[in-house]
Formats: C-alpha cells, sequence, structure tokens
C-alpha cells in the first residue's frame, strides 16, 4: 500500500476515534445535541476517508497525481472547519453559518476532484 493510501486511511481512524468519543460523550451525558457532527464525523471522516483509501489503493495512478493531493488539503482542511462550525452552528452560534457554507462548498470541490481524477485513471485501476 502506498503512502498517500496509507494517510487517507490512518486518518479515517482518527475520525472514528472521535466520532466514538463524541457518541460516548452524548450518551454518558444525555446531551444528544451534537447528533449531527457525530453522524458527519462518522460519515465523512470515518467512513469517506477509508473508502477514499481504499479507492485509491485500487486506482494507484489517481493516487499518484496533483489532483489527488489537491483533493486530500482540500478534503482535511475543510472538514474540521466544517465539523467545528457544524457544533458552533448546532448549539445556536447562528453566525458561525456562512464559515460552514464555505467548508461545505470546499469540501463538494475536494470531492469533485477526486470523482474527476479517479474517472480519468480508470483504465488504470488494479486487476
Amino acid at each position: 500500500m502506498n503512502r498517500s493510501t496509507q494517510r487517507w486511511i490512518l486518518l479515517s481512524l482518527v475520525y472514528f476515534v472521535l466520532a466514538v468519543g463524541l457518541g460516548v460523550g452524548m450518551a454518558a451525558t444525555h446531551d444528544f445535541r451534537l447528533r449531527p457532527v457525530h453522524a458527519h464525523l462518522n460519515l465523512l471522516g470515518w467512513v469517506s476517508l477509508a473508502l477514499t483509501g481504499w479507492v485509491y489503493s485500487q486506482f494507484p495512478q489517481a493516487a499518484g497525481t496533483r489532483a489527488a493531493s489537491a483533493h486530500f488539503w482540500l478534503y482535511n482542511l475543510s472538514l474540521p472547519v466544517m465539523m467545528a462550525g457544524l457544533a458552533a452552528l448546532t448549539l445556536g452560534m447562528a453566525a458561525i453559518e456562512p464559515l460552514v457554507a464555505v467548508s461545505s462548498v470546499v469540501m463538494f470541490a475536494a470531492i469533485l476532484t477526486f470523482a474527476i481524477n479517479v474517472f480519468r485513471h480508470r483504465g488504470a485501476a488494479v486487476a
């Protein structure tokens, strides 16, 4: 497994631990206001990053491109901002909404970059 693929999978584990920790914290306090953050940490952090690592392992030529690097940085800079903003928004800080919106657009750009990159290198998949 190449280094690029490993970093996606290793980061997914960080988000998995954060998501489970948040879930345990919510259960222990019976305060479930951060459910949306918990769900997003699981889906955009744990699941999506792990699947991205797997997809790049199946399309190694896509993993080594500048598009893959752009995807990595766009995704991993926008995700923590989005999660912190979503937490603040969920807890009633409405003024943070533009930050959540911008980070969501950056996240979408990262996902679009990923999809285009993989489609461009689909002929180079691992057999």
